[in-house]
């Protein structure tokens, strides 16, 4: 019995993960599809030290429509750098909260969604696999 409750806790563990990466996944699509879309230019780079590298986190700075000068930082950071001072890449902003801009590209958009279910597969395949067999 103990067993089951185990996996079972495991399967409710990756039930959970994988509701919040659909959930994620569709406030991308509605932001995608009810969303404003610019260009945004990359103005400057914060640093900081990561494993003994130097990680570049690229700050972007657009103007909304109400002729608003916006800058956000983008929740990724690399090494080497993405980008370069003087970039123009494409973003897409809440007319709400437009501070909370996300540039369009895969990583940009979806990296939570797919970070989220990658956690979330094998709970749901251990746990789920294992109630399947035990209800057997």
């Amino acid at each position: 019995m103990g067993w089951i409750i185990f996996y079972l806790f495991l399967f409710l563990i990756g039930t959970f993960l994988a509701y919040h990466a659909f959930t994620n996944y569709k406030k991308t699509q509605n932001l995608l599809q009810k969303g404003i879309r610019a260009t945004a230019t990359v103005t400057q780079f914060h640093t900081h030290q990561s494993d003994g590298s130097t990680m570049y986190t690229p700050v972007f700075e657009f103007t909304d429509r109400s002729q608003t000068k916006i800058s956000f930082k983008s929740g990724i950071s690399s090494s080497p750098p993405a980008y370069k001072i003087g970039d123009k890449v494409k973003i897409v902003y809440d007319r709400t909260k437009p501070e909370k801009a996300k540039t369009i590209s895969f990583w940009g958009l979806y990296r939570w969604s797919v970070i989220l279910f990658m956690i979330a597969a094998p709970f749901l395949i251990i746990g789920g696999s294992y109630l399947l067999y035990a209800s057997r």
